[in-house]
């Protein structure tokens, strides 16, 4: 089969290239699914799951590509809830090789039914930004209605999604980016909108949650904002802590329930995940070009039917 690959840690962009891979074996509990969509994640390459494997050991040539939609192929002994020739999409285990590729093997209990009315294209914009901003406001920062919450890089892939499902669950949003931001904040229904570039974050006062996604001198200045009993909960960055308030930084968790949700609510005209630029799988590389990202999670289509 056909897959983009990385092999060189050092070589950066110019590792990535397109190249024939041996079609994905079963283990047990494996779903393999034939890929159609595959979400864009630039931070790939600078994660050590994208070159080591669990036991530190080198895994290049690696395939990156984790968030995943297509059909299923092939079932692996014992895998259960799917059945060939099924609509499915989800996240791929980060230490294996991903969906930049014509066949994936995912774990079964990593991947949710894909409805008949979702195309593929956007449901493989769902699978890490849906969870990651799922968890962070309600699992970790347990975000209840008529709190407060300020959403770092609110226009972007996670932040969007989370300005969405905090306004639909009664909070109050404050969302933060560029200036060239504020209109998409705007559409999002965020009650207020900081400008990073122009603005002082200290002016906003205390809330009840951060959730960030941007980290650095940011991520610093946010702990101060967090009142008494608040939470700060990141993705970027384990050593940041509130004067009087916790904070947690996590990785996103595969979630099957939770996957099928975020799907129902797109069906509903509840979500709407920011797909941006669509590429083929040749032209996959380019997606972790900076300044040829548009608006949006970039998505590679593999297979149109």
């Amino acid at each position: 089969m056909q897959a983009i690959t990385v092999r060189d840690r050092q070589a950066g962009l110019a590792g990535l290239a397109l190249t024939d891979m041996p079609y994905p074996q079963a283990t047990v509990h494996d779903v393999i699914v034939r890929v159609h969509a595959a979400g864009c994640t630039p931070g790939e390459l600078d994660w050590p799951a994208t070159w080591y494997d669990r036991a530190g050991h080198d895994r290049t040539p690696s395939i990156p590509g984790h968030e995943v939609s297509g059909v299923v192929a092939e079932l692996g002994h014992g895998a259960t809830g799917f059945s060939v020739g099924q609509r499915v999409f989800g996240l791929a285990d980060f230490t294996r090789n991903g969906a930049f590729a014509e066949y994936v093997a995912v774990e079964a209990r990593n991947l949710a039914p894909l409805p008949a009315d979702v195309d593929h294209t956007t449901a493989a914009a769902l699978p890490i930004s849906g969870l990651t901003a799922w968890q962070g406001l309600f699992d970790h920062g347990r975000l209840a209605s008529g709190q407060t919450v300020l959403i770092h890089g609110v226009a972007g892939a996670v932040g969007s999604i989370a300005a969405q499902l905090a306004c639909e669950a009664g909070a109050r949003v404050i969302g933060t980016g560029r200036s060239s931001h504020r209109e998409r904040a705007d559409e999002l229904g965020v009650d207020t909108f900081l400008d990073l570039e122009t603005e002082k974050l200290e002016e906003m006062g205390a809330v009840d949650l951060v959730f960030d996604v941007i980290g650095g001198e940011v991520l610093d200045r946010s702990a101060h904002l967090v009142r008494p009993g608040g939470t700060l909960v990141t993705v970027t960055q384990p050593d940041v802590q509130p004067v009087d308030g916790r904070s947690v930084f996590f990785v996103v968790e595969p979630d099957r329930a939770r996957l099928t949700d975020l799907a129902d609510r797109l069906r509903a005209g509840k979500l709407h995940p920011p797909v941006g630029t669509v590429r083929p799988l040749a032209e996959a590389p380019i997606a972790f070009a900076p300044g040829t990202r548009a608006g949006g999670k970039t998505i590679i289509r593999v297979h149109e039917n």
